[in-house]
């Protein structure tokens, strides 16, 4: 099931606060600038840096060649 739009819309790095990747297919949101993943879990956002995952470069590659094939939504409203 996918996130609700207006929590996306609200939706940042609890770390950084910046904007995150939304990988609707994979359960996840991803912060690329810190190479941070959340994971989704019955259709919740876990938003807590202790239980999110560091992910090394080559998933890291894969997700953001994922995002521009894909045109992954990123949270925050543009504009």
């Amino acid at each position: 099931m996918a996130l609700d739009p207006k929590l996306l819309d609200i939706l940042v790095c609890p770390e950084d606060h910046g904007a995150l990747l939304y990988f609707e297919s994979e359960d996840l949101l991803y912060n690329p600038r810190l190479k941070r993943r959340y994971d989704i879990r019955e259709s919740i956002p876990v938003m807590l840096i202790d239980e999110a995952t560091t992910v090394d470069d080559a998933e890291h590659d894969r997700l953001m060649a994922k995002a521009e094939s894909d045109g992954v939504r990123s949270t925050l409203p543009e504009g």
